[in-house]
């Protein structure tokens, strides 16, 4: 049974950034870059930076809360223990779908890549070969895991890095804007603050990697460098982002010379630094994919466990921990199967799905500052609490609540079902289930965790 087993402490800052960044997967920035340059009439930089603006507020929520509560629950442990177990719960619920669509959407970068070499192979058997290997990686162990996806994410530095070194030979031969010196990519006559929220809200799903780190708590050797890990990872996946995405953008001002715009990546690197580039660039952007995935898919299986633990979700299952390799088996299993999904979707369309799942567990973050240190701490006697826990969080709130409101249409709909779907559920829990959610506290997961 789950309870005679814990999560074991084998993580160390590095180790978590690592994690982080894998999630975040640098190299997205290229996948993504069609569709971004398209919703911003090309300023793909201004996209990332004004996504970056309200990451950086929301990560010093996320630093602030995971010292209060060392869970592995994240967002829904937040706000569960702030201010209600029932909103708690659909938090978390709606945090399911961005964490659990991550893992999918690594496997259908994966298929896009591999159509792009293979086109004759049927694309189905690229998602199963990479789920498979996947998920049997991870039911091995988190030091296995992080070892790998620390190889994984140096190998993709270094191919961006030889990205960034071709575009800047190719804008010195006159490619693109002909300069490597141009407010271009950043600004010009015909860009719009409505286009360039939109673009933010399309690319902040590339920075839930930060927030996911939280979710490595129990397994930190030491809980108190999390607030360190979540600022260091996002401040460096940040400036990856606008790096790559100026450079691009300056090579790329329009995409009238690409065939595909739903991924870009093989196209950038064919046109940067030919075939064999190509190649080279392709197999970083592997390796980055697998890194997200190795890393997507071992948070929201620590998610499901501590759901499973509480007895949100059922105990026997989602709460069990493999007495040999002391990982959520289960969860890490059901991961893979939702992961098999991304045989038929788009890239556009999931990835916008996930957005709302994110911008809840961001919103509530922010949220729970105030509810935890105002309302039960009383903390608002000084300037410098007034500032740190509410002035800071309300802005990160209202910033997130401007992406809301620019969230596509398609990603609020398939949002909001799934929220009914979670409502449904917890009605079901608070008449059937033995166990009531209002009955939960924290207890559990402290004498659940090391």
């Amino acid at each position: 049974m789950s309870e005679n087993h814990t999560l074991k402490r084998s993580l160390g800052l590095w180790a978590i950034v690592g994690l982080g960044l894998g999630y975040m997967t640098p190299t997205v920035v290229f996948d993504t870059f069609g569709i971004v340059s398209k919703e911003t009439n090309g300023v793909v930089p201004l996209a990332y930076i004004a996504a970056l603006i309200v990451m950086l507020f929301t990560a010093i929520s996320y630093g602030k809360m995971v010292q209060v509560f060392p869970s592995a629950g994240s967002a829904y442990t937040y706000t569960r223990e702030t201010m209600n177990p029932l909103l708690g719960f659909l938090v978390g619920w709606a945090s399911l779908l961005d964490y659990l669509l991550l893992p999918m959407i690594n496997a259908l970068i994966i298929r896009l890549y591999m159509e792009s070499v293979f086109p004759d192979i049927p694309s189905w058997i690229w998602v199963v070969v990479y789920v498979v290997i996947i998920t049997a990686i991870n039911m091995w162990g988190m030091g296995k895991t992080s070892g790998l996806n620390s190889l994984l994410v140096v190998f993709e530095v270094v191919l961006i890095g030889a990205f960034l070194v071709l575009a800047f030979k190719q804008l010195s031969s006159g490619m693109g804007q002909g300069t490597i010196f141009t407010t271009q990519p950043l600004f010009h006559a015909d860009i719009h603050l409505t286009a360039i929220l939109t673009g933010a809200t399309v690319v902040c799903f590339s920075f839930i990697g930060f927030d996911a780190v939280t979710m490595y708590t129990e397994e930190a050797v030491d809980q108190k460098i999390m607030p360190k890990a979540i600022m260091l990872t996002v401040l460096i996946g940040g400036g990856i982002f606008f790096v790559c995405s100026y450079f691009a953008q300056a090579l790329f001002p329009d995409l009238s010379g690409f065939k595909v715009t739903d991924d870009t990546l093989p196209e950038i690197g064919l046109f940067v630094g030919g075939s064999i580039f190509k190649l080279f660039f392709l197999s970083g952007a592997f390796a980055a994919t697998v890194a997200s995935g190795l890393a997507s898919h071992a948070s929201v299986s620590r998610l499901l466990y501590v759901m499973g633990r509480n007895g949100v979700l059922p105990r026997r299952m989602f709460g069990y921990i493999h007495p040999r390799f002391r990982t959520p088996a289960f969860n890490v299993i059901f991961v893979g199967v939702v992961s098999l999904l991304a045989i038929a979707p788009s890239l556009e369309l999931i990835s916008a799905v996930i957005n709302f799942g994110a911008l809840i567990a961001f919103t509530f973050v922010n949220l729970s500052v105030i509810a935890y240190f105002v309302f039960k701490q009383k903390k608002y006697k000084t300037p410098k609490d007034i500032f740190s826990y509410l002035i800071m969080p309300l802005i990160g709130a209202g910033l997130t609540g401007i992406l809301w409101y620019h969230l596509h249409m398609d990603a609020l709909v398939a949002g909001l079902v799934w929220v009914s779907i979670g409502v449904v559920y917890m009605l079901f829990l608070m008449k059937f289930s033995k166990t009531k959610l209002s009955d939960i506290h924290m207890e559990e997961e402290k004498s659940a965790s090391l």
